[in-house]
């Protein structure tokens, strides 16, 4: 097994009368709750926190991209991880990921990517998003766009890390007279690709065909197994059996001394990400166009609750976190792991919403030296077939 430590890198500072009189965080939420003094110190706290988790022996440390919103201050997740390359040694660097499905220029993601490839010494992870509904709002691209500009992009940036000679690009979304990228990246033939995935068939047969590895988000573990489990037929039916390390289960973990001090510290933090950090309404999140008929049908089928209906018990019974000391947090995941048929990477997210940089490191100290040592073994071949 594979751990990684996820950062969001969240603007807790909401106000007092934020449930009452806004309905998300992203996009309409005003940005003059945003104090520049406080952001100044939080981006510093966070990077200060990433680099720890390295010093810490995690196998990644992990960044992503969100625009307009209180939820994720990081609208460019390559300037963090160009900032980590040179403070850290050995961790992974994981950017997951460019939301290239936005971006007005995919060859720039192309360069950036393979620049990070050197200065971390072939460290980085490349991963690929689509963004969610309101970022496409948030650059005037109807969502209807979301799938075609997404793999128009993948494509030429693969090619364009892959081809060693000179080549023109020209599709419904991209036209360049000109790729010749320069650098190359330092892995051949390139970055490992990780793709996040929240129940679009498309999403788990894209990964299934290219062999990149396929990453949970925010879901109970019934919801994600059947994810895992699509992701596993779409690879059955190309003929292989998937390596466990290219199935990886995201989730929020927060570890302390004892259950009961864990559970005081991680439920106003459990509760602002799930209630705040992530409240929105239904059109922001998936707007119409932006899912298949048949993605969206199997979405809906799940019969997953609205995050606002669900209780801090609710997220804990159902897997959408994990909590307690560091025996209670090693039992659960062992169960979650049986649960979901196997994994090879977890991804934790350790600061969540309104932690403190004092617990943040704490839950992350326990974990590395108590837990991951304990689950180390899981995630084999042998384990999970």
């Amino acid at each position: 097994m594979k751990f990684s430590f996820f950062h969001l890198m969240p603007y807790p500072y909401l106000p007092d009368d934020f449930d009452e009189k806004y309905q998300s965080t992203s996009l309409t939420f005003p940005n003059k709750h945003f104090d520049p003094k406080l952001g100044n110190q939080l981006y510093h706290r966070y990077l200060d926190e990433l680099e720890y988790a390295d010093k810490l022996g995690f196998d990644g440390i992990a960044v992503n991209e969100h625009h307009q919103t209180a939820y994720g201050l990081m609208p460019s997740p390559n300037i963090m991880a160009a900032a980590l390359a040179r403070r850290t040694e050995r961790a992974r660097i994981m950017v997951l990921g460019n939301a290239i499905g936005i971006r007005g220029n995919p060859l720039r993601v192309a360069e950036e990517i393979a620049m990070l490839d050197h200065l971390s010494g072939g460290r980085v992870v490349s991963g690929f998003v689509r963004g969610i509904g309101w970022e496409y709002f948030g650059h005037s691209i109807s969502p209807t766009r979301s799938r075609m500009r997404f793999n128009e992009a993948h494509d030429l940036i693969i090619k364009a890390w892959t081809s060693e000679e000179m080549f023109q690009w020209i599709s419904p979304n991209y036209e360049y007279r000109y790729v010749n990228l320069w650098p190359r990246p330092l892995q051949q033939p390139h970055p490992p690709v990780y793709i996040p995935g929240a129940g679009s068939t498309e999403t788990m047969k894209f990964c299934a065909e290219r062999r990149y590895t396929y990453m949970s988000v925010y879901a109970p573990a019934r919801v994600v197994r059947m994810w895992f489990d699509g992701y596993r037929r779409a690879a059955d039916e190309l003929g292989y059996v998937p390596d466990p390390e290219k199935i990886a289960f995201s989730v929020p973990v927060y570890v302390a001394d004892t259950d009961e001090q864990a559970h005081r510290e991680a439920r106003p933090a459990v509760e602002w990400l799930f209630g705040k950090g992530l409240k929105m309404t239904a059109a922001l999140h998936n707007p119409p166009g932006y899912m298949s008929v048949s993605s969206l049908r199997g979405v809906l089928m799940a019969g997953m609750k609205p995050f606002s209906a669900l209780s801090y018990s609710d997220l804990l019974a159902g897997g959408q976190a994990v909590v307690g000391s560091p025996e209670t947090v090693v039992n659960r995941l062992r169960a979650l792991y049986a649960e979901l048929g196997g994994f090879g990477q977890l991804i934790g997210l350790f600061a969540i919403g309104p932690t403190t940089h004092e617990q943040v490191t704490r839950s992350a100290e326990l974990f590395a030296t108590e837990v991951m040592p304990a689950l180390r073994p899981l995630g084999t071949a042998a384990d999970t077939g």
